[in-house]
């Protein structure tokens, strides 16, 4: 557990250095930049271990996993980020652990998760999942709302009681015309950020940028950057 523990310490201290150079390269501060350490397939001894070295948000995609991991690291300070495609059959359980959803697309799951934090007696942060290779009103391919469905769906989402309304989120396209050119991609979403701020001034959190491309992101404007094999490595079996 010491090597594993020392592993992730010298990870987050390169993923650290990148950061802090991105912010200095764009003129931000780097506490503008929020680090979130996906942590997917991963147990949660190393959810516990990062933790200990000062991790405080951690991001899952499947309720599965998540659920059981979530639960037996409750007694840490840290803050669940739900970032994969979300069934509403799913909704009651991740409610129950997650802090954040990242990837609200679609009004059907906006009612779920409002009827489920009002159930709970819980505020849940919401973002909205844009989908930068969708059409002008369709989802993603990996789930999204369009960009000219964002109004509509905010407008729902700060008024469903229980949910909270806190920006955007989005993934490098890997089709249309943002392919391979996540910087363009992540300062079009800081565009949209702009617009949806006009109407819902406090949603200004922007969660965009990977292990790969998060100095694209924090150049462009994010404030949360979600980094898994950066940190935590690549799981035999999984390439």
């Amino acid at each position: 557990m010491t090597d594993r523990k020392d592993e992730l310490a010298a990870n987050l201290a390169k993923v650290e250095r990148r950061i802090a150079a991105a912010c200095a390269a764009a003129g931000r501060k780097r506490e503008e930049v929020t680090l979130i350490v996906v942590t997917k397939t991963y147990p949660a001894s190393d959810v516990r271990l990062l933790s200990g070295l000062g991790v405080r948000h951690v991001a899952e995609n499947r309720d599965q996993d998540a659920a059981p991991k979530a639960d037996e690291c409750s007694d840490l300070p840290l803050s669940w980020h739900f970032v994969g495609q979300l069934q509403t059959n799913k909704v009651r359980s991740v409610v129950g652990y997650a802090d954040v959803v990242q990837s609200v697309d679609r009004s059907r799951l906006v009612t779920a998760l409002s009827k489920e934090a009002e159930r709970a007696g819980r505020e849940l942060g919401c973002l909205l999942q844009v989908a930068l290779d969708a059409g002008e009103r369709e989802r993603g391919e990996r789930g999204g709302v369009a960009p000219a469905g964002i109004e509509e769906l905010a407008d729902l989402v700060a008024r469903a009681p229980g949910l909270r309304l806190d920006g955007l989120m989005t993934v490098a396209p890997l089709t249309g015309e943002y392919a391979g050119r996540q910087r363009a991609a992540f300062e079009r979403l800081m565009d949209l950020s702009t617009d949806l701020r006009r109407a819902h001034p406090a949603a200004n959190m922007v969660s965009a940028g990977m292990s790969a491309d998060l100095e694209e992101a924090v150049a462009a404007g994010a404030t949360h950057v979600r980094v898994g094999t950066a940190v935590l490595g690549v799981r035999a079996g999984l390439g």
